[in-house]
């Protein structure tokens, strides 16, 4: 920096300069991880958003938080990694570029499978950029370089290698099992893909008539369109009232089929009747029954939730039609002789939002349980996943100690193809890395993996893996944090873990913060339906990235959700004002000083001593506090720095030097402006990127950027203790005198009599030393200081750290008004106290008016009785 005088913009514009040092940062490639010798590795791998649409306030949180820890060890002297990429997103991104077809008057089947993955590959370009923008935006400091996508061809291969080496393990198999089928996308979901919901619905009791003419047994069901694929009535082996019918046979409503009645422990002698209708293609637990008795396996309905051939008369309607069709004919054949009311627990698909069906398919698995027990056993050990916070290790631990095997396939065009070929003619399966070596005999699987298959590799294929001899895999995994939400532990983080485990013999990070669901101001989940949700990019045009960087990161606990407020994003944003307002006098100051000029040896003021004693303690409580993940105490440290210590104390206590005629003192001044707000910019840079580097390019500085200087860090050499107290003791007087002028409605313009009576010697010596800061801050008329004054008759009186300060009431306000006008201030709280109470005592207010409007008025009522009340004092006081 040339010695000139460089200016500051009064407003700090946050459109204006963002995108000027975003593009600034990429050009000079300060976010990419170099490598080499000599630096500690740091990694973390983005969790990768679909390139589905638009990125969420989730989103903005989530990767908020991620670069405040990457920019921190960045600064730190980390060889710092935070590797960028997106997820292909199999069916969220396949219903999306299906719904755009149908705008366009087509379809996937009309198009055929490589034509519509051609379209699926357009959205994906495109949506991708629109990310990288919203990325940008927001500020974040990503290895573009190594950017990755889930159905680039490493991955792909990565993908491959995992399937086969499973397959081969034994650990993936191929299997007719009842899995959750969405009739709506027509593919199969995983256990943890189903959201499951109360939903009123009814239990229909049934009489299924014994073939021998003795009688009829009773079940019940709440989806009677499935007993047209009965193959058995199920009862306890050791129900007295069913003995004698095991073995028998029913004749099935509805059907020409008879079916047996089969003893079963599973069943539960003490729900309903006791008897239960099995269905093995469409229940999962009449599926093991069915396998356990041998039973046939009869689908009922198609993938798109009709119902097919071996529903006879029904063939073609859909499933609820079928069932209300169904339920009048069986009333008419006295079959059904009960509707129930009944409220269930329904799956619904996570995706379509359609109803789950239970569904008889062939699918692939991936065998769970091994994979499981080793991850349980990480965690007993020293090299365990550390969760943050340390609860959601027990959440982690329920989840996978009842593992179900994992059905991986899906009936899904977009997504990596299960690389699995069937013999035209034989019927032999191939499992393989490559496609076998006469692929006209053979035809490959047209199933794709689950989207999570691939994303379960995610930290250590984006390095390169299977390649064992990658340089990335070798420096940067595993990797040291993951950030995500605490929605996805069991979509994701368990399968990355089991599958660090199986693959590369580590885990795959270190720790896992958690954090929860960002809400809308009341507290509700925000939605589209709720029509509640806001875009983190109109956020971001209003106040700035900064201002948003630093809510979303200081606005909850550890693992917390977060609530969204307006006014507190604005409240961050006059935050960032009072810091370029700040930044402004002090370069105002500086007198065009440069890097080299900065000295801190000469004679230091106790204002001097103390904010840089302070910014010590604030550097050693911020380092902390972000090595723990506590960025909400954070910014609770750096604001009560700034705001209060730096700014309205510090800077008004340097305008004295600053103003005055010791030019040594001035210099000194001028050193420790700069160099305290070199410093504090570098605390807050991880947190507010951009206004941090605008203002630390104007200041006095050293090297290209703040996104890669060093990391601040205590200085034993400026670190005085006996003065950070001294400097406490005076803060209080003036808070003290203050504070009373306040009270007294004495504008701080006024002159005022003040004494000061400390407890010893060395207390007064200290208040003389500094008498400068007593008179500029309290506009004393006169000031004394003596260990031996007698408390006045008449005065305002208090106490800070042993000394007593008496404000002599004469000539300080006139006694008489000063009655006069708190006793009409006492009739208004009165007023005020009695109307809100005649308000709550009315029954009819309380028991009608909603809660929040209820408690709103008992805190103003609370209020205006401590108004009263402090004012009534204050009379008693002046009377006396």
């Amino acid at each position: 920096m040339s010695k000139q005088e460089i200016s500051m913009p009064t407003k700090y514009d946050p459109q204006q300069t963002e995108a000027k040092w975003y593009q600034y940062w990429l050009d000079g490639k300060f976010f990419e991880a170099k490598g080499g010798e000599g630096k500690k590795p740091y990694t973390i791998v983005i969790p990768p958003p679909n390139v589905t649409g638009k990125l969420h306030l989730g989103h903005a949180w989530d990767t908020t938080l991620q670069d405040i820890m990457i920019r921190t060890k960045r600064m730190q002297g980390y060889d710092a990694l935070w590797l960028p990429g997106m997820d292909h997103a199999g069916i969220a991104t396949q219903a999306k570029v299906e719904g755009k077809l149908k705008e366009e008057g087509t379809n996937r089947y009309e198009l055929g499978r490589e034509k519509f993955l051609e379209k699926s590959w357009e959205w994906k370009h495109e949506y991708a950029e629109f990310i990288r923008k919203q990325w940008s935006k927001i500020g974040l400091s990503l290895d573009y370089s190594r950017e990755r996508f889930t159905l680039d061809d490493g991955l792909s291969s990565a993908v491959r290698e995992v399937f086969v080496t499973l397959y081969e393990k034994g650990l993936i198999y191929r299997g007719e099992y009842i899995i959750n089928w969405d009739p709506q996308t027509k593919t199969a979901l995983s256990d943890i893909e189903v959201i499951y919901k109360d939903v009123q619905g009814a239990l229909y009791h049934m009489r299924y008539p014994l073939v021998d003419g003795s009688g009829h047994i009773e079940i019940a069901t709440t989806r009677p369109e499935t007993m047209l694929g009965d193959t058995a009535v199920a009862v306890h082996p050791d129900d007295e009232r069913y003995q004698h019918m095991i073995g028998k046979k029913v004749k099935l409503p509805i059907t020409d089929r008879e079916i047996e009645i089969v003893a079963d422990d599973y069943v539960d002698m003490e729900f309903g009747s006791g008897a239960v209708k099995i269905t093995p293609a469409h229940d999962p637990n009449d599926f093991e029954i069915g396998n356990r008795h041998s039973l046939e396996r009869i689908l009922v309905m198609n993938e798109d939730g009709t119902m097919n051939d071996s529903a006879g008369p029904y063939k073609g309607m859909d499933r609820f039609a079928c069932r209300k069709q169904i339920i009048k004919d069986l009333q008419e054949q006295g079959v059904l002789f009960e509707i129930e009311e009944h409220m269930h627990n329904v799956g619904h698909s996570e995706r379509s939002g359609a109803i789950v069906e239970p569904y008889l398919s062939t699918q692939w698995f991936v065998k769970m349980q091994p994979l499981a027990d080793r991850a349980i056993e990480l965690q007993k050990g020293d090299d365990k996943v550390n969760f943050v916070p340390e609860r959601f290790n027990k959440t982690y631990l329920n989840w996978i100690e009842n593992i179900r095997d994992w059905c991986i396939s899906r009936q899904l065009w977009w997504g990596h193809r299960v690389p699995a070929w069937y013999h035209k003619e034989t019927g032999e399966i191939y499992v393989g890395r490559t496609e076998p070596s006469d692929p006209e005999n053979w035809e490959q699987d047209e199933d794709v993996l689950d989207t999570w298959f691939s994303s379960a590799l995610w930290p250590f294929s984006t390095m390169g893996w299977p390649d064992k001899t990658s340089e990335d895999l070798k420096r940067y995994y595993p990797t040291d944090l993951l950030v995500t939400g605490y929605d996805i532990i069991f979509f994701w983080v368990a399968r990355m873990v089991f599958q660090g485990l199986e693959f590369t013999d580590e885990r795959p990070f270190k720790d896992v913060l958690m954090h929860g669901l960002v809400r809308d101001a009341e507290g509700q989940k925000m939605s589209k339906s709720l029509g509640n949700g806001v875009d983190p990019m109109d956020v971001i045009d209003k106040y700035g990235a900064d201002s948003l960087r630093y809510f979303l990161s200081t606005g909850s606990a550890p693992g917390n959700d977060l609530r969204f407020h307006w006014e507190k994003v604005e409240s961050t944003w006059n935050f960032g004002n009072k810091i370029w307002n700040a930044s402004r006098f002090a370069l105002m100051n500086m007198d065009g000083m440069t890097y080299d000029e900065i000295d801190l040896t000469g004679e230091k003021s106790l204002a001097d001593k103390w904010i840089l004693t302070r910014l010590n303690e604030t550097i050693e409580s911020v380092t902390k506090l972000i090595d723990a993940y506590e960025f909400g105490e954070v910014g609770r440290t750096l604001y009560n720095f700034i705001w209060d210590d730096f700014c309205d104390w510090y800077i008004e206590m340097a305008k004295l030097p600053l103003y005055g005629e010791d030019e040594a003192q001035k210099k000194t001044t001028r050193s420790v402006l700069a160099y305290v707000l070199d410093q504090t910019m570098r605390l807050l840079h991880p947190f507010m990127p951009f206004i941090t580097e605008e203002i630390w390019q104007h200041i006095p500085h050293e090297g290209e950027s703040i996104t890669v200087a060093s990391w601040p860090e205590k200085r034993e050499d400026l670190h005085f203790v006996e003065s950070a107290k001294e400097m406490k003791l005076l803060t209080e007087i003036i808070r003290s005198v203050r504070n009373t002028r306040s009270e007294m409605n004495v504008p701080p313009s006024k002159p005022i009599e003040i004494q000061l009576k400390p407890r010893d010697q060395e207390t007064l010596k200290q208040l003389e030393t500094n008498r400068t800061y007593l008179d500029r801050f309290c506009n004393p008329e006169p000031l004394t200081l003596a260990l031996d004054i007698e408390a006045p008759d008449k005065a305002m009186t208090s106490v800070v750290s042993g000394v007593e300060i008496f404000l002599p009431l004469e000539g300080l306000i006139d006694i008489e008004e000063e009655i006069k006008r708190l006793e009409n201030e006492y009739k208004k709280w009165n007023s005020e106290v009695d109307r809100v109470q005649k308000k709550l005592n009315n029954e009819g207010f309380v028991k009608k008016a909603p809660e929040k409007v209820v408690e709103e008025e008992r805190a103003k009522e609370q209020m205006y009785l401590d108004n009263r009340q402090k004012v009534e004092e204050r009379i008693k006081e002046l009377k006396n």
